[in-house]
């Protein structure tokens, strides 16, 4: 559809909810791992996070072990990244769906860093990446447009932080005491689709264009964004 031309706003991905005998149930897969044995305990407590029941493991040679889970579907949303990162490379996952069973109680999964948010329209520029990339990881490269509310990269902690990414370095006629030095920016981590669609949170949407893909907030402006944080968590103490 991207060669076409079309462009695409996408939500975070949920799965289908089925009521069976008045009983809501949610979509489990069977996921099998070939990985390391080095990183086994790594594997096996994150999709223990994940709400995965661990129903096989064996060594299959070579340094090499295999493990199957039982894992919900929304469980292994996002996962692939994460997975892939922790094993570095050298994890294999493959997995199919298996049964509806009861929901799982309690949020599964998600991002656990927040995000850099653009607090301003225009260009982003080496100046502000400099400043702003101890904070976390950058998604853009300096000239990239970008506007209110688009996410140019992940916080380091887990709140989102709105940073002005659009700031020049101002000139002046008074030269350094020391010798001007050529900018470094660190290489920006720049998204595929699928790795886009596994990042988004719930309040995010995925911007697909023939050019670019984008992630803005749902609600771009700052103040309204605080104030519909602000009654979902006054409905939520309420409720």
């Amino acid at each position: 559809m991207r060669r076409e031309g079309y462009e695409l706003q996408v939500s975070r991905p949920e799965v289908i909810i089925k009521e069976i005998d008045g009983v809501k149930m949610e979509p489990f897969e069977r996921v099998q791992i070939d990985t390391p044995e080095e990183y086994q305990g790594s594997v096996i407590q994150s999709l223990s996070e994940r709400k995965g029941d661990m129903l096989h493991m064996v060594s299959t040679g070579n340094g090499q072990t295999r493990l199957v889970f039982l894992v919900p579907a929304r469980g292994l949303i996002g996962y692939s990244t994460e997975f892939l990162s922790m094993t570095r490379g050298y994890g294999i996952m493959n997995h199919t769906f298996d049964q509806y069973l009861p929901v799982v109680p309690g949020e599964i999964g998600g991002r656990h860093r927040g995000a850099l948010v653009s607090i301003d329209q225009g260009k982003a520029t080496t100046y502000s990446i400099m400043r702003i990339e101890e904070r976390g990881t950058i998604f853009i490269n300096p000239g990239t447009e970008v506007y209110e509310g688009m996410i140019i990269g992940e916080n380091s902690r887990e709140n989102d932080l709105t940073v002005n990414i659009t700031t020049a370095k101002q000139m002046t006629n008074v030269r350094s005491a020391t010798k001007d030095q050529t900018a470094v920016i660190k290489t920006p981590r720049i998204l595929t689709l699928e790795e886009s669609l596994e990042f988004l949170n719930d309040d995010e949407y995925m911007e697909v264009t023939p050019e670019s893909i984008r992630l803005p907030k749902q609600v771009l402006n700052k103040a309204e964004r605080d104030k519909t944080a602000k009654k979902k968590k006054l409905a939520t103490e309420e409720g």
